[in-house]
């Protein structure tokens, strides 16, 4: 049995996750803001879950959390940050942008680097974070979505970098979605679109054998490749 955080759990990939997670026979920690879901997660097994209410951009509230979590479980194998937040904002209206850097740097920053202190602390874990495949241009209809992806990519590159170094057998994956069927998938003309299920099968797989970078569904590995290398005046016609 493994102690697991998921930190956004109470719906699409984070909740994918926790349920999977717990079937498989693992104790898992979940968090999440609204506390109705929560206990809607938990009651499926409450001997399985550890449920705590909070947000991930309430930093004086997360560390103690975390914290408890620590106490609670000793030994934390896995952590999973799927918490984040974007919206369509083509008007640049700053109060749409505020929440997305608030909660995909500020309190990604904050969990992130947790989690990484423990490991050392531990000599050992995994941490998984759920990025984007946003993150890999700049887009005039959600500047501050795909920005913030940006800085969780590059984030966590520079993670792995600092285990690598390290020499300890701490693991780092980046997780990069393309459409999933959520609440975050959001616009017109949306394609391949995978179900939650099959997202989070290609994510828990990617976990197992220790990928650096898992694109989900697999296909956008091949959007990705293309992608990176288009020119910028055939990537502003899109």
């Amino acid at each position: 049995m493994k102690h697991i955080l998921i930190i956004g759990a109470t719906s699409g990939i984070g909740r994918g996750l926790a349920e999977h997670f717990v079937a498989a026979g693992n104790r898992v920690g979940i968090l999440g803001r609204r506390e109705e879901l929560l206990q809607e997660v938990t009651a499926q097994k409450p001997e399985a879950y550890s449920p705590k209410v909070g947000d991930i951009t309430d930093l004086k509230r997360m560390a103690p959390l975390l914290n408890e979590w620590k106490e609670e479980m000793g030994t934390i194998d896995l952590i999973v940050i799927s918490a984040g937040t974007g919206e369509l904002n083509p008007s640049l209206e700053y109060a749409l942008e505020e929440p997305t850097l608030q909660t995909n740097v500020i309190g990604f920053t904050f969990v992130a680097d947790w989690s990484y202190r423990l490991f050392e602390a531990q000599g050992r874990g995994h941490l998984t974070v759920i990025t984007s495949m946003a993150g890999l241009r700049g887009e005039g209809e959600a500047p501050a979505y795909n920005a913030t992806k940006a800085f969780q990519v590059n984030y966590t590159e520079g993670l792995q970098k600092k285990a690598f170094r390290s020499g300890l057998p701490i693991r780092i994956t980046d997780i990069r979605p393309g459409f999933v069927d959520t609440a975050m998938a959001k616009g017109e003309g949306l394609f391949w679109v995978a179900p939650v299920e099959k997202a989070v099968r290609q994510i828990c797989h990617a976990i197992r054998k220790e990928r650096k970078v898992a694109y989900v569904s697999r296909r956008w590995a091949v959007v990705a490749f293309f992608l990176k290398r288009l020119p910028s005046f055939l990537y502003y016609r899109m």
